[in-house]
């Protein structure tokens, strides 16, 4: 069974030759993705997924990973603020479980601020109600992913 965890030293070691990561910010109504490249330098948002079947989700999942040549998984795990499991946090456990499968390593990454933060960005960029909810998603993927690249590379110098 593939790798589903949240510590990154575990998956780290489950990729030691590193490889294209996709980002995932996994919500009720959508999913947000980024991806960063193979040396773990930079994320980037990609594309927003709406939700519908989670059967017809993992589809669409499954050949975004297979075409962008994703060597592991990072899905935001939304914490309460004191660091302890909510709700959300069980599902994103949940949907990470269901995509071993793809048989990739999957790092479940605290996910707290991340909403917060690309707000307070696209507020300050003064974008419009309209244009943040297009982004907010991969942006916050993107957040997501990388924070956890950042965390994976530190370990290595």
């Amino acid at each position: 069974m593939p790798l589903v965890t949240t510590d990154r030293v575990a998956f780290r070691e489950a990729l030691p030759q590193g490889g294209r990561l996709v980002g995932m910010d996994v919500g009720t109504k959508t999913i947000g993705l980024a991806l960063c490249d193979a040396r773990w330098s930079i994320a980037s948002p990609a594309h927003t997924i709406t939700r519908s079947k989670f059967s017809k989700d993992k589809l669409l999942l499954a050949a975004f990973i297979t075409e962008q040549q994703v060597k592991g998984i990072v899905i935001g795990l939304p914490l309460n603020l004191d660091g302890t499991s909510s709700p959300r946090s069980q599902s994103s456990r949940a949907f990470a479980h269901n995509l071993a499968d793809f048989g990739l390593p999957v790092l479940l990454w605290d996910e707290r601020w991340s909403t917060q933060a690309v707000t307070r960005t696209l507020l300050e960029a003064d974008a419009s109600r309209a244009r943040r909810d297009v982004l907010i998603d991969k942006l916050a993927a993107s957040y997501i992913l990388q924070g956890a690249i950042d965390g994976l590379v530190a370990g290595l110098e």
